[in-house]
């Protein structure tokens, strides 16, 4: 079955196939293969209106058109590799045991939950070291096998890394490994954290470790979140702010321009060049 996977957004794990669209086939010069059904994808909350949009012109075509993705609050089924994110990108693993005020993962799939491993290199699972040993340690030998080395932008939770966890992170070459400082208790456990994965053979230097930071959200002021950057960096980590977006989308200009300085690698890695020398 042919399906063209219509996105309302382009991302970086967007899939770039020859049946992947962003818009309406008339406006992209009136090219369109023969397929079979259409499938419109929503991974955030804001791009709803523009999806069900898509949806309805696309159903001109009269083939089955479905409409899904996070934003529609999908529970998420077995993942199939290539078809809504881009061939490389791989999740192992759907839900999270956890229940933080900003995520909505645990309410739309519920607790982790273990799923068929396809190979890949960028691991997006939600909270892969929630999963059992057994299927973490597959996990890792499935990234061994590839070309490409590791990257795990879904994020690795402090709280729950080992030590076994970071040696087998280290052995299979991990290019990057990405915590999260969302609320003040996530700091201790980064902080631990950043010392089993330097004492596994990390280093500071290299910009393996990186963190996300989440900024920008009811009460948080440049101040306080410019401190949890720096307690990022000081715990061995590259921080990246992650800009709180409520269901509506609405961006604060001001936070943005805060978020530019600190989410784009360059900018980063220099902010932190004169500080790395005295770590």
């Amino acid at each position: 079955m042919k399906i063209a996977r219509v996105f309302p957004r382009k991302t970086n794990a967007t899939p770039d196939d020859d049946l992947c669209f962003f818009d309406w086939p008339e406006q992209m010069g009136g090219y369109l293969p023969e397929i079979d059904e259409v499938h419109v994808s929503c991974t955030f909350t804001y791009d709803r209106q523009k999806a069900e949009n898509l949806a309805y012109q696309w159903e001109a075509l009269g083939v089955p058109v479905k409409i899904g993705g996070p934003a529609c609050d999908d529970h998420g089924g077995e993942f199939s590799p290539g078809l809504y994110l881009k061939r490389g990108y791989v999740m192992t693993s759907r839900g999270c045991n956890n229940n933080c005020w900003f995520c909505s993962v645990p309410k739309r799939e519920g607790k982790i939950r273990e799923l068929p491993i396809c190979d890949g290199f960028n691991v997006l699972d939600s909270n892969l070291l929630q999963c059992s040993d057994a299927h973490i340690n597959s996990v890792f030998d499935m990234l061994a096998r590839q070309k490409e080395k590791p990257l795990f932008t879904g994020g690795l939770e402090a709280r729950m890394l080992k030590p076994w966890h970071c040696k087998r992170l280290k052995e299979i070459g991990t290019k990057r490994a990405y915590f999260a400082y969302d609320t003040p208790d996530d700091y201790e456990p980064l902080v631990v954290a950043g010392r089993m994965m330097l004492e596994a053979g990390f280093t500071v230097e290299g910009h393996t470790l990186c963190c996300y930071c989440l900024i920008g959200y009811k009460g948080d002021t440049f101040e306080k979140a410019e401190r949890r950057l720096m307690q990022a960096v000081d715990a061995g980590f590259v921080p990246y702010a992650m800009l709180y977006r409520d269901e509506k989308g609405i961006i604060n200009q001001n936070w943005k321009r805060f978020q530019r300085e600190w989410c784009r690698p360059a900018i980063v890695t220099s902010k932190l060049s004169g500080l790395t020398g005295k770590r």
